[in-house]
């Protein structure tokens, strides 16, 4: 019985990438260090407001600086969403 040719298939070249998305994609740079920002400061108000005994930073918000602080570390989580 005859051997049938082998066909040999094109070698798959992925369409080059838009440089619009190059750029997005490296555009970053700010994600981390703002992220930890947030993270720090909320964590220094928390600290601030128990080693003070309530005094600081904010007197006349009283038990609602934990929440505050807990604000700038969700912020932070937030913008943890853009990190790539």
């Amino acid at each position: 019985m005859p051997k049938s040719r082998i066909r040999k298939k094109a070698d798959f070249t992925p369409p080059p990438a838009k440089q619009a998305n190059a750029i997005k994609l490296t555009n970053r740079s700010w994600v981390a260090p703002v992220m930890l920002a947030l993270f720090v400061v909320g964590l220094v108000w928390i600290v601030l407001f128990y080693v003070t005994e309530g005094s600081l930073p904010i007197k006349a918000i009283e038990n609602w600086n934990i929440v505050v602080g807990f604000g700038f570390i969700a912020a932070g989580f937030g913008v943890s969403t853009q990190w790539k």
